[in-house]
């Protein structure tokens, strides 16, 4: 457990820098692709059937923060080429501060489809079923928390500083779903789907009170009333005096097929969700398009630990400023943080369920066909996590030439910053068609020589959207003048 002190503090560092999250990709919205139901569940792409094979079909992956870029972290050295981090004596840490906000965030996940069907029912109905891997979490870490660790006690001494915002959520699970759209007249669609969740491992932070008093001798005060619920075969071990001795992962589990099999299957802990959309056509030429995705809930109960902990109490050794300074290693600093906050922090077990909520988005979208095959949209969507939100604006120009070739060209207002770019390519070859989207492609790059090689460093990069895959499609329906709309644009 010693040994992974310092890897457990170096990854919530690197998640300062990258956020991964399954939100849906903007771009997606307005490509001619089975998977624009995702962010709709009244849209459709213009083939009768499609098929999406496991892996194969959809990979999907979000790495995004709110408060810094790459380059905030990893930078140039003013006296020589090498990278130095903010951790380094020659990094300005207040202008790192400097970027930090009350309620930073960090939201990890990734989705892989499994499996994907979609058929057309009649000529205007449309039925889908999607089996996809998820791993999402959120997390918000408090400003001053961060200013805390980085620049030391000097600024708070003698001030409590309010660590309530702090939430923290990850689940890993199993999405079901099977939706249905349709006509119900010549102007309006309406679609919706429904969703079974399985819970696979999960954990969450219940953050009734927590808050810091730095004393005059720089020790902490901790007044703390909060729980953190897991699901998972994890093994927590406690001394006589209540006390956490170690927290290991049950390899015991995994050794046999029996086991693994246990884990990823198990149906115990369940959940329900639900996407709604509708999309509407004001004339020929101008649609107007709205939905809500990713309503729902997990109860978790299965292998369940609950770790509470309701008490005052004190605590050293929050501060990274040893490292700026060079007085101590990371790995020192790593330890005497987590010894110290391990036997001060004492907590009392149970083994209750818990629920966890997905984050939900809200999507109003437009488009305007300038041609037949080349239309501009207008794309907003806010994403809802417990009590934040995160919004997003983009402009495209999307050109889709039935199913054959479809492509999009995206700029996005989203993250504090406004130089984020959007492509997205899809084109079929027989009965395969391949995509590839990026949302938030980096516009600047710094070029940094380490041993005499060139490598490539994104100057201003906190987000980027990936997804990509290769579906099986048959038919293709090409709108005729007269016919209902079959997806946003053609």
């Amino acid at each position: 457990m010693k040994g992974e002190r310092k890897y457990i503090l170096s990854l919530l560092l690197v998640l300062m820098v990258t956020r991964v999250s399954a939100q849906n990709s903007q771009i997606l919205y307005y490509m001619n692709l089975p998977q624009n139901h995702l962010v709709n569940p009244a849209l459709r792409s213009s083939n009768s059937l499609y098929i999406g094979l496991p892996v194969l079909s959809g990979i999907n992956m979000n790495i995004n923060n709110n408060f810094v870029n790459f380059s905030d972290v990893f930078m140039k050295a003013e006296s020589s080429d090498s990278i130095i981090t903010f951790l380094h004596p020659d990094y300005d840490v207040d202008d790192f501060i400097d970027k930090i906000y009350d309620k930073n965030s960090l939201e990890p996940e990734i989705a892989v489809q499994l499996f994907g069907l979609g058929f057309s029912v009649g000529k205007s109905s449309y039925v889908f079923l999607d089996i996809t891997e998820r791993v999402d979490g959120n997390t918000v870490i408090p400003g001053n928390l961060l200013k805390l660790v980085l620049k030391g006690n000097e600024q708070f001494i003698g001030d409590k500083i309010d660590l309530s915002s702090l939430r923290g959520d990850l689940k890993y699970y199993r999405e079901i779903g099977l939706g249905f759209s349709k006509d119900f007249s010549d102007k309006l669609r309406i679609g919706i789907k429904g969703k079974l969740l399985f819970g696979i491992a999960g954990a969450s932070i219940d953050n009734r009170l927590l808050g810091i008093t730095v004393n005059e001798d720089y020790s902490h005060t901790f007044d703390a009333d909060l729980a953190v619920n897991i699901s998972g075969p994890v093994k927590v071990i406690m001394d006589e005096n209540q006390d956490i001795k170690s927290i290991d992962i049950d390899d015991e589990r995994f050794n046999t097929g029996s086991g693994i099999e246990d884990f990823l299957l198990s149906n115990k802990n369940m959940g329900l969700g639900f996407d709604i959309g509708a999309t509407y056509n004001i004339s020929e030429k101008l649609m107007v398009s709205a939905a809500i995705t990713d309503i729902g809930y997990i109860r978790w109960k299965k292998e369940i630990t609950n770790l509470k902990s309701k008490n005052q109490f004190e605590f050293s050794g929050l501060n990274m400023v040893d490292v700026v300074n060079r007085t101590k290693t990371f790995d020192e600093v790593a330890d005497d943080m987590l010894d110290s906050l391990k036997n001060a922090f004492k907590v009392s077990r149970t083994s209750k369920p818990f629920t966890t909520w997905l984050p939900y988005g809200i999507t109003l979208g437009g488009s305007y066909n300038l041609t037949d095959k080349f239309s501009v949209g207008l794309l907003s969507y806010s994403r809802i996590i417990g009590r934040q939100i995160r919004e997003s604006l983009t402009l495209s120009a999307n050109v889709n030439l039935g199913n054959s070739l479809s492509t999009s060209l995206g700029y996005t207002f989203a993250n504090h910053r406004v130089d984020n770019i959007g492509a997205g390519l899809a084109f079929r070859a027989g009965f395969f068609q391949f995509y590839m989207l990026a949302d938030r492609i980096p516009i600047m790059w710094n070029k940094v020589i380490i041993d005499d090689s060139t490598i490539p460093l994104p100057s201003c990069w906190n987000t980027v959207n990936l997804r990509l895959g290769m579906n099986i499609v048959f038919g293709n329906k090409v709108r005729e003048k007269n016919d209902k709309p079959m997806i946003l644009v053609e």
